[in-house]
């Protein structure tokens, strides 16, 4: 196993251990912060290289949460994925012909672009949620879908875009987290062979993984603890926050 420490050093090392249990504290309870992890890592390392790193621990916790939300809308499910194969293809296209620093600055870009999404829907939804599920809109769902694949293949920063769906969707919290775990199960494992054929999985990333794991599963932990303590309000908040500095930091770097 290469030395990681001489590779990164204890603090970049706290740095990333960090941010992997806010990816395991998302997958579990509130994902849009995940965007923050996103920024951390593509500081710390390559940007191209930071996204296959940041896709084997969002693995991680997307099994987590489907072990622990079991309340799913399959239908969701059903009308967004193929939308999905186009967003990837276009995404990993992307990744191919440009350099690191367009990779940076399009994740900040896209994470900010997610921060004014937020913004939109936090304008203009009404301030009581109806409890029931509405039914798939195929051609919002194909769009949604491939704005999806795309963002979360240059950026795993699709988070936002599916929480502005889910939200429309009218479906309660768990089925919100049930859905959402599956969902990015399916594509962030449809992400990998594209990822590796881009030759992203360097040893040096998938040993990081290795010891970045025991965070992602302190971090989703925690998630469960806190999921039924804070309000939508707060969350939504701190996800806004989280996201914009994120993309400030990599747009100036």
């Amino acid at each position: 196993m290469p030395d990681l420490v001489a590779l990164h050093g204890w603090p970049l090392l706290a740095a990333l251990a960090g941010a992997a249990m806010v990816i395991g504290f998302s997958k579990t309870s509130f994902g849009g912060i995940a965007a923050l992890s996103v920024a951390v890592f593509a500081l710390a390392m390559p940007a191209k290289e930071s996204t296959a790193t940041v896709l084997l621990l969002l693995l991680v916790g997307d099994l987590i949460a489907i072990l622990r939300y079991r309340s799913v809308s399959w239908r969701l499910l059903v009308t967004l994925l193929p939308g999905v194969v186009p967003g990837l293809l276009l995404g990993a296209l992307f990744m191919n012909v440009v350099d690191d620093l367009t990779m940076r600055r399009t994740i900040g870009a896209l994470l900010l672009g997610m921060v004014l999404l937020q913004l939109w829907q936090r304008r203009w939804r009404t301030a009581t949620q109806p409890a029931s599920e509405t039914h798939p809109n195929w051609l919002r769902a194909s769009a949604t879908g491939t704005a999806a694949g795309f963002t979360t293949m240059t950026a795993n920063a699709a988070g936002p875009v599916m929480a502005l769906y889910f939200l429309a969707a009218r479906i309660d919290k768990a089925r919100f987290i049930g859905t959402n775990a599956w969902f990015f199960a399916l594509v962030n494992l449809s992400k990998v062979p594209l990822a590796a054929s881009l030759g992203l999985f360097t040893p040096d990333a998938l040993a990081l993984d290795l010891v970045l794991v025991p965070a992602v599963l302190l971090g989703a932990w925690a998630g469960t603890w806190v999921i039924g303590r804070v309000t939508q309000r707060q969350f939504e908040v701190v996800t806004i926050i989280a996201s914009a500095v994120s993309a400030a930091i990599l747009l100036v770097r």
